[in-house]
């Protein structure tokens, strides 16, 4: 699909309310925009079930998120402090019933047929941030900035500090808490007006007007949504993508009345649904479980209806678009260095091969671009965009390169930091996503290159540290893998000890261990158990997915450690209590010295005391620590124990632990 194909098939999705067929978004795609491929249908089908941009009803028939939300109720419970200022912060409370391009302060409400004026408070942001987390803790900052120029400068200022005090517009809310005689506890139900627009109709609802049965059944579905949503399409794009499908496979009751609000059912009433880390992102997954790292690139930035230059270099994981091609010709034109070769090798690094077919169509395509951009390039006029662009290029080749060299197999990935290729996708995406904008020849304004640049440098940073966590588990691993050389015929017996590492689930906690082949899993309970500094209260059990599958095979106690190895199992789950899950990956065999001892060799974090309510519980109660008043964290203190270091693993107390065994 051309550019403005692809806007004709998004301002369809934006205004068609009514179930729609393949023959109709075609038919208004050609209207459009007549030219581009012959086989558009098949294009617009690939990009919208790839893209996730209409929910599909049958084999024919589809729904957009406008005809899916639209007149839809939903609830916004005002906080104390909403309540207490006159105020409503819209924030995320409107995902996913409104259009998604459109800002929280953009939306408009109406009360009994009036509009809902707006107003400005102010505060330190992170007074703000909870009402913009359900998009992502770390895009509530982003979210914060856009809602004025002057905020927008604040957090430009020192890009590791958040600004003192911000701005954000919220509702006038004071005539109408008065009026309704709003007291703690009453909800607004929300029905949207114009999920385009983003313009929304209020309406007080008390709080004991709704039977605890009915909202149980909304809170199963709302579960159940959720999970199916996670089963399906895995973490998905975004939370707002993940909170929508959520909506969708809930069924009808989830999007009838009464209904929880999604924060309070999300923070407060589920169990089973919890925030984790996803990479740099985060997204809403299964309670105490991880969300399992990709093999390679995720293909973040490459188009679902690819070109056969796509297609090309999607199979040898450059997940990139033609513009991003083109952006590199632009590069090479900043610089002055018209050779093929060389662009050639900063899309592709030479890690990756190109068959000789490959390499021709490619540099075909380069010296074609090449001649019609130059007809129409100025240096000068692209000073400023070019040296932004020269930057992201050379960020995206170097992401390139070491995942191209990490799937070389010079590591197990194992030993890799927790979803290395996760965040390498992140990266990838991000970048060629900026080096799609740069494809152009009209510079964007100063500020949004500004943003451009602040955004840059902040993928510069986490690449660097995650490049350096890389190139320390590379070591670790080659250290490990040194065997006693030996001569003769003979060849090594099989290693005798196992190097496992232990993670909690849902946390960053972690231990690296040493143990024998001949370990019995009774054992490894015990060593799991000293680590964390757990004291055994309840029962556990060891298990791992059969292949893949949802079943799982448990294990007896008995069992050595050796034997799960030889049926190919490489990770089990330690399932201990009803609220911890504990990975524990069987790294590499290790050839031990003569007086090898079971060790950690490696650790990270405070392993939360066993008695807290698992991962979500424990993350609310750190986080409490880090911005709780005085009051919550001496409660928090409390619940942690006197013992408790946020953040701290002692080696040297773990090891006299385990040697105590």
């Amino acid at each position: 699909m051309t550019p403005n194909q692809e806007d004709a098939l998004y301002n369809f999705l934006e205004n068609i309310t009514e179930p729609f067929t393949l023959e109709d978004v075609t038919e208004f795609v050609r209207m459009l925009e007549p030219n581009g491929a012959g086989n558009l249908n098949r294009e617009i089908a690939v990009m919208i079930d790839s893209r996730n941009v209409a929910f599909r009803l049958d084999k024919r028939q589809w729904l957009s998120r406008r005809g899916c939300f639209e007149k839809v109720p939903f609830v916004i419970a005002p906080t104390r402090l909403e309540l207490l200022n006159g105020i409503l912060i819209p924030g995320h409370r409107c995902v996913p019933f409104a259009n998604p391009v459109i800002l929280p302060h953009e939306y408009q409400f109406v009360w009994k047929g009036n509009p809902v004026p707006m107003t400005t408070t102010e505060g330190p942001p992170e007074e703000f941030y909870p009402y913009y987390c359900v998009f992502g803790e770390e895009y509530a900052p982003q979210y914060i900035a856009r809602d004025n120029p002057e905020n927008e400068a604040a957090f430009s200022g020192d890009p590791y500090e958040d600004p003192p005090e911000v701005s954000i517009h919220t509702l006038d809310m004071r005539s109408i808490y008065r009026e309704s005689a709003f007291v703690p506890g009453d909800l607004f139900v929300v029905k949207t007006l114009d999920w385009k627009e983003g313009r929304f109709e209020l309406e007080k609802t008390g709080k004991d007007e709704w039977s605890q049965t009915d909202l149980y059944n909304w809170f199963e579905a709302a579960e159940g949504g959720f999970e199916d949503s996670f089963a399906l399409l895995g973490a998905g794009t975004c939370t707002e993508e993940q909170i929508a499908y959520a909506y969708w496979y809930g069924g009808k009751r989830m999007r009838e009345l009464p209904a929880y609000s999604l924060e309070e059912f999300l923070y407060e009433k589920t169990d089973r649904i919890e925030t984790v880390a996803y990479g740099i992102e985060s997204r809403f997954w299964f309670a105490g479980k991880d969300i399992p790292d990709s093999k390679g690139l995720e293909g973040i930035g490459a188009p679902p209806d690819r070109t056969l230059i796509e297609e090309i270099l999607y199979r040898r994981n450059v997940p990139v678009s033609e513009y991003v091609i083109l952006s590199y010709a632009r590069d090479s034109l900043f610089r002055n260095q018209g050779d093929i070769d060389l662009i050639i090798d900063r899309i592709v690094p030479p890690v990756i091969h190109l068959d000789e077919v490959e390499w021709d169509m490619l540099a075909d395509y380069i010296s074609d671009a090449l001649d019609e951009i130059r007809g129409h390039y100025t240096l000068f006029l692209d000073q400023r965009m070019g040296q932004t662009r020269q930057r992201v290029g050379e960020l995206h080749t170097a992401v390139i390169d070491l995942s191209a060299r990490l799937q070389k197999g010079e590591i197990d990935p194992s030993w890799l930091p927790r979803h290395t290729f996760i965040v390498l996708s992140q990266i990838q995406g991000h970048a060629a996503s900026l080096l799609e904008d740069l494809d152009s020849d009209v510079a964007p304004p100063d500020q949004e290159l500004e943003a451009m640049d602040s955004s840059l440098d902040s993928m510069v940073e986490t690449y660097g540290d995650i490049k350096e966590l890389i190139d320390t588990a590379m070591d670790n691993f080659r250290r490990s893998n040194l065997q006693i050389v030996r001569t003769g015929k003979d060849d090594l017996p099989e290693p005798a000890w196992q190097s496992i590492q232990i993670s909690i689930s849902g946390i960053d906690v972690w231990r690296r261990v040493l143990i024998p082949g001949d370990c019995k899993l009774e054992q490894l309970h015990r060593m799991i158990q000293t680590s964390l500094d757990w004291k055994d209260s309840y029962r556990h059990r060891f298990s791992s997915d059969d292949h893949g599958t949802m079943d799982k095979n448990i294990f007896d106690d008995k069992m050595q450690i050796q034997d799960v190895r030889a049926q190919g199992i490489s990770e089990l789950q330690y399932e201990y209590g009803t609220k911890w899950n504990v990975r524990i990956i069987l790294l590499s065999p290790y050839q031990p010295g003569k007086s090898e001892a079971i060790r950690c060799v490696a650790g990270e974090g405070a392993a939360p005391p066993e008695i807290i309510s698992g991962p979500l519980r424990f993350r609310k109660i750190l986080g409490t620590l880090e911005n709780g008043s005085d009051t919550e964290k001496q409660a928090a203190l409390h619940e942690l124990g006197p013992e408790f270091v946020p953040g701290l693993f002692d080696l040297e107390k773990c090891n006299r632990n385990l040697n105590s065994l």
